[in-house]
């Protein structure tokens, strides 16, 4: 048996290891997190205006300062009624919070904010993956995208995911994205379907 392909994904955060590892541990990756190359990598600036951009910096930049190959997806949810916002700004919509657990809590009180006086037929959104796989020497390999759609909740539902999952509602399923089990959310959502389609590419690559 061969051993596995090593591959970084550009990010700290666990549910999105868990997330992308799902799909690329049983191909033959091994998937490696910040946390597990014992270095300390400045983190880039995020300032390109796209979630395309975003990833593009990101896989770019942590790929040639840790020398291997790198994946970097830039994420967040787009709200029809409100002109795309938060879009880019997701992760920081409501400001830096102390943690990844308080900033999602004063995202969500945000959004829920804006969104209040929107009609439930015009509260349409999508969560939007964008990835990016970039070789040591900077050189970008692969892009690929992915969304996953459904409306604006009034409050939020379910503990599984983060972000802004239990504020994302599912038509079809009578349920939000938070309420899914992991294994259905992989199969369906916006990092899935863009990491799915970034393996296609990494088979050929």
């Amino acid at each position: 048996m061969s051993e596995p392909k090593r591959i970084l994904l550009a990010t700290s955060n666990p549910h999105k290891l868990e997330e992308v590892g799902a799909i690329l541990v049983p191909l033959g990756f091994q998937v490696l997190g910040l946390a597990d190359l014992g270095m300390n990598i400045p983190e880039p600036v995020e300032d390109a205006e796209t979630f395309s951009g975003n990833a593009q910096i990101k896989a770019v930049e942590y790929a040639r300062a840790a020398g291997e190959r790198c994946l970097a997806d830039d994420s967040g949810l787009v709200v029809d009624a409100l002109d795309g916002a938060p879009g880019v700004h997701s992760a920081r919509y409501a400001g830096s919070g102390a943690d990844r657990a308080g900033r999602d809590q004063a995202n969500n009180a945000k959004l829920l904010q804006e969104i209040a006086s929107v009609p439930p037929e015009q509260r349409t959104a999508r969560f939007v993956c964008a990835m990016c796989l970039a070789d040591p020497d900077g050189t970008v390999v692969a892009e690929t995208e992915g969304a996953f759609e459904g409306v604006i909740t009034t409050r939020p539902a379910g503990s599984n995911g983060f972000g802004y999952d239990p504020l994302l509602y599912l038509p079809e399923d009578g349920c939000t994205s938070a309420q899914l089990p992991p294994e259905a959310k992989n199969a369906r959502s916006h990092r899935g379907a863009a990491t799915r389609a970034m393996a296609a590419r990494l088979a050929e690559a």
